[in-house]
C-alpha cells in the first residue's frame, strides 16, 4: 500500500480515546481533516460525538488510543466491523514525517535505552526528539527540520493497532511473558512486537538480542528484508572499564548499554563524548533507580517493575538483598531464577496478592506477608538492624501491576520514596 502525506488529510476521521496521544492527534488533524472525538469516559473538556450519530457515520479512518482494548470497550462491535480502518497516531506520524528515526521496543528496558540514546544524540548536537511511550506524543512535536532525528519508544499496544508505521532503525531489546491479559497469548504478544521488523524495508536496520529464545524462534519463521544485527549483551567489558557509573552494574542495564553502543556506532557518534554521556546518566525515576546509598545500605526503587523478568536482573547481582513485591501479578508470568540463585534473597509481599506470588516463587524463596508497604518496610528495617551485616540492599521491585492500590507505577514509586525518607530520617 502506497502511503503519502494525504493518507489522513482531508478525511473523515474518528479519534477514539482522549489520552495524551488522542488529544495530540486531534490538535494535529483538526484543521486538516473532518475530525470527530469519542471516549468511554464522557467527563472530558472536548466535544464528543453522540454514540448514535457515531454508529451512523462512515469514517475513512479511525485513530485509536493504545490503552483501549477493542475486545472490551464501548465501541467493540463497531471497531470489529471497521477493523481495516483502525490506525494509530504513529501511523499518522509516519505518513507525514519521513525523517530518520529509531523505534525501540521490548518487554524491559525500552524507556532507559531510548533515554540514553536521546541524551547521547543531544550531547553531540543532534536535533533529537524523544517521543512515543516516553516523552511527548508523536504528533505534538514542533519545529521539525529534515535533520530532526526521532527516538521513539513503542509498546506492544501501539504496535498491535499500527498498520503502516515503520522506521529506518528498529530495536527489540528482549521478549518475556507480558500483557497476556490484553494480547490473549504469548504468540500474539511476540507478533505485535515483531511488527516493528515486519514492516521494515531492505534499506532498514534492525537490532535484536542475540540469545533471546522468543526472538530467535520468531526470526526463524520470518522472511525479513532488512539488515539484522544480533546484539551480544555480554561483549561490553572494554566499555565498562571506561565507565564510572554504578547504574550499569546490573544485567538489565548492561543489556541496555549493549544496544546503545551498537546503535551509536552505526550513527557514527563520537565515542569520547558518548562515554561522558554514559557516565553522567543518572537513570530514570522508578526504574532500578538507586535512591539511597552509603557504605552499609543501598536502596533501589524499581516501581516500574510489573513482571518477574525485570526484577531478576538485579536479584542475581546482589548479596543480602531484601526484595519487596506487591501489586497484581501478570497472567502467565514465571520466575526463572534457580533455588540456588535465591539463597541470599529475603522476600516480602504487601497487599492482597500474597497467595499468587507465593504460588509462583514460594518453592524457591520463603515469603513474608504484610498488609501494606509501610508495614513491610518496618519489618525490613528491623531485620537489617538485627542482622548487623555490613552491606545490605533493599530492592523495591513489585513484579506486579500497580493499580490494586495506586494510580500507576509513578504514584507507587513516589509513595515508596516518601516512606524511605521517613525511615532513614528516623534512624
Amino acid at each position: 500500500m502506497k502511503i503519502d502525506k494525504n493518507f489522513f488529510l482531508g478525511k473523515k476521521i474518528l479519534i477514539y480515546g482522549l489520552g495524551k496521544s488522542g488529544i495530540s492527534a486531534f490538535k494535529f488533524l483538526k484543521k486538516k481533516s473532518d475530525v470527530y472525538l469519542f471516549d468511554d469516559n464522557q467527563k472530558t473538556n472536548q466535544k464528543l460525538i453522540n454514540l448514535n450519530q457515531l454508529l451512523k457515520k462512515n469514517f475513512d479512518r479511525i485513530i485509536i488510543s493504545p490503552g483501549i482494548d477493542i475486545l472490551n470497550c464501548k465501541l467493540s462491535s463497531f471497531l470489529k466491523k471497521n477493523f481495516s480502518k483502525i490506525y494509530t497516531d504513529l501511523d499518522v506520524f509516519y505518513s507525514i514525517y519521513r525523517n530518520d528515526s529509531i523505534a525501540i521496543t521490548g518487554t524491559n528496558g525500552k524507556s532507559t535505552t531510548a533515554k540514553i540514546l536521546h541524551n547521547a544524540l543531544i550531547d553531540q548536537k543532534r536535533d533529537s526528539r524523544l517521543i512515543g511511550n516516553i516523552g511527548n506524543p508523536a504528533l505534538s512535536e514542533k519545529k521539525i527540520s529534515k535533520k530532526t532525528f526521532f527516538v521513539i519508544e513503542v509498546s506492544s499496544y501501539q504496535l498491535d493497532y499500527s498498520k503502516i508505521f515503520t522506521t529506518k532503525y528498529a530495536v527489540i531489546l528482549n521478549i518475556s511473558v507480558d500483557h497476556i491479559e490484553r494480547h490473549k497469548s504469548l504468540t500474539n504478544y511476540v507478533n505485535a512486537k515483531f511488527k516493528l521488523l515486519d514492516f521494515q524495508t531492505s534499506q532498514s536496520f534492525a537490532y535484536v538480542k542475540k540469545n533471546d529464545n522468543q526472538i530467535i524462534k520468531r526470526l526463524k519463521k520470518s522472511n525479513l528484508k532488512q539488515k539484522i544485527y544480533k546484539v551480544d549483551t555480554s561483549s561490553i567489558n572494554k566499555t565498562l572499564d571506561q565507565l564510572n557509573n554504578k547504574y550499569f552494574t546490573s544485567e538489565g542495564n548492561k543489556e541496555n548499554l549493549s544496544f546503545v553502543l551498537r546503535i551509536a556506532s552505526k550513527l557514527k557518534l563520537n565515542n569520547t563524548k558518548l562515554i561522558k554521556t554514559l557516565n553522567n546518566f543518572k537513570g530514570m525515576k522508578y526504574r532500578q533507580q538507586i535512591i539511597f546509598n552509603n557504605k552499609n545500605l543501598t536502596i533501589i526503587n524499581d516501581s516500574k517493575s510489573t513482571s518477574f523478568s525485570s526484577s531478576e536482573n538485579i536479584l542475581k547481582n546482589f548479596n543480602d538483598i531484601y526484595w519487596i513485591l506487591g501489586g497484581i501479578p501478570k497472567k502467565g508470568d514465571k520466575f526463572k531464577l534457580s533455588k540456588k540463585e535465591c539463597k541470599n534473597i529475603k522476600a516480602f509481599t504487601f497487599g492482597k496478592y500474597h497467595k499468587q506470588f507465593n504460588k509462583i516463587i514460594g518453592n524457591k524463596i520463603k515469603l513474608k506477608k504484610f498488609k501494606d508497604l509501610k508495614e513491610t518496610l518496618s519489618e525490613v528495617f528491623f531485620e537489617i538492624k538485627k542482622q548487623k551485616i555490613k552491606k545490605n540492599t533493599i530492592f523495591f521491585s513489585p513484579a506486579g501491576a500497580s493499580f490494586d492500590i495506586f494510580k500507576n507505577f509513578e504514584d507507587r514509586g513516589n509513595y515508596f520514596n516518601q516512606l524511605i525518607k521517613k525511615f532513614i530520617n528516623a534512624k
